[in-house]
């Protein structure tokens, strides 16, 4: 038999229904298709291809997804230290945003993306929320897709200006649109990039505790028309469900519930600061949650239910968060910070296995994003990545998937496949000039900086 891509001899970790790993294995790719997976002895002999890579020394792996980043915060990577999610928005990310052009959000979108294609990354849920008209958007969306990336773009909503927004300091720049006219301009996007497409575009009402509930039920109604999922922000701040309570007389994953709005198209980023009632709705609903441990450990957000919303059936996906409150595009340090959060907060060792933190980053991502990949098995999306395993801080290999989630970094990842198509290998994104977007990427980021009134975040020392 013939096909386009054998990856010969490495040790393959399949994660699919019987968390079969072949050391060696090989696996062979036709098209943009899982053609085989197995013991390489057998493969091999099976598969005659037009290109074969020697994975000896290395894992194969299902490409991992990001479900939940910000892409257009590239350009402000390394500031805002010190902050708790509310300032952080208000002093920071929210004054960022406003500043951000058409041309800044994509650069900055590449520069994500290649980031990503690097650590092997090969889907992302990007929560893009400036500027947010839709040509914007689409060239968010086409930027995406031209390095090499698949996923969706969900375009953030925010609507009028509602009295929880004012009275938590929100900024009047941020209203562009009423509701109706957000709703529009997202049912605009979702027909130029209808689902099927490799980048889709979601509604994503910005945030449960501050948007106007007619937002949300619209973000869900286009989601249903469309056949799509929707994303939102839910409870990663203490105050997050209080304001909601307040304001509302119910929490808010409650009031998703009483509305019928909460299902498998639903995805949660964060989902933090959830009572026990909140967790089983999730879980009855088979809604999916973003869990971004890196991020909520820098802005001090708290630790996810991880145990809890499992069991109670939720789907949970991994998410760096983006590259400003997370820093890296780097699931590697997403599935380790993943285990070591639940570590402290539970006092349990046991809490969380490497094994689980592989299956969130890959199957389940998969499963949250609704892509059909996250595992190597034949018929699958051919969506995986190569990763050494033959550098000091690797060396001595005893369990390859603990060498993997403990040890190694996105650095490791020597070559990343999307769809069939090799887009990262032998160091360099194969669609991206990388010299030319890291330097208009760092002449854009400081006249942004300048532009935001960011200099004094620049400084060499903060004392």
């Amino acid at each position: 038999m013939e096909c386009d891509l054998l990856l010969s001899g490495g040790r393959v970790v399949t994660v699919d229904g019987r968390r079969s790993v072949y050391e060696p294995g090989s696996v062979a790719i036709t098209g943009n298709r899982i053609a085989a997976v197995g013991p390489a002895a057998e493969t091999d002999a099976a598969w005659q291809a037009a290109r074969t890579v020697d994975c000896r020394g290395r894992a194969v792996v299902p490409g991992f997804t990001d479900g939940h980043s910000h892409l257009f915060q590239s350009l402000a990577r390394g500031l805002g230290e010190g902050l708790s999610i509310w300032p952080w928005l208000c002093e920071f990310m929210w004054p960022y945003s406003i500043a951000v052009t058409p041309d800044d959000a994509r650069v900055a979108a590449t520069l994500g993306a290649v980031e990503a294609l690097r650590s092997g990354i090969t889907t992302v849920i990007d929560n893009h929320y400036a500027p947010t008209d839709p040509e914007t958007v689409l060239a968010v969306a086409a930027a995406v897709e031209s390095a090499g990336l698949r996923g969706a773009v969900a375009r953030g909503m925010i609507g009028h200006r509602t009295p929880v927004a004012l009275a938590r300091g929100l900024p009047p720049a941020l209203f562009r649109y009423s509701v109706a006219e957000e709703l529009e301009l997202t049912r605009e996007c979702m027909r130029r990039r209808p689902p099927g497409s490799t980048v889709e575009i979601w509604p994503a009402p910005l945030n449960l505790s501050y948007v106007d509930q007619d937002l949300v039920r619209g973000a869900a109604a286009l989601a249903a028309e469309f056949g799509t999922r929707w994303h939102t922000h839910c409870s990663e701040g203490a105050k997050d469900p209080e304001s909601y309570l307040e304001a509302y007389g119910i929490r808010p994953v409650e009031w998703l519930a009483a509305e019928g709005l909460l299902d498998e198209r639903t995805t949660l980023a964060h989902a933090v600061w959830l009572d026990g009632a909140e967790i089983r709705r999730i879980g009855e609903r088979r809604a999916g949650v973003a869990h971004n441990p890196v991020s909520n450990a820098y802005l001090a957000s708290g630790v996810m239910r991880l145990r809890e919303l499992r069991e109670a059936g939720a789907v949970v996906a991994l998410g760096t968060d983006g590259p400003s409150a997370g820093h890296r595009q780097d699931m590697f340090e997403v599935m380790k910070q993943t285990l070591f959060g639940q570590r402290q907060h539970t006092l349990d060792p046991a809490a969380a296995r490497c094994e689980e933190a592989l299956e969130l980053a890959t199957r389940e991502g998969a499963r949250y994003a609704g892509t059909g990949a996250g595992i190597l098995t034949a018929g699958a999306p051919a969506d995986l990545a190569v990763v050494a395993l033959d550098r000091p801080h690797q060396v001595p290999l005893h369990r390859t998937v603990s060498a993997l989630v403990y040890a190694s970094r996105g650095s490791d990842v020597e070559l990343t496949v999307v769809d069939g198509r090799v887009v990262f290998e032998d160091g360099r994104c194969v669609l991206v000039d990388e010299e030319a977007l890291l330097a208009e990427a760092q002449e854009r980021s400081e006249q942004l900086v300048s532009r935001a009134g960011f200099g004094g975040l620049t400084r060499p020392w903060n004392h």
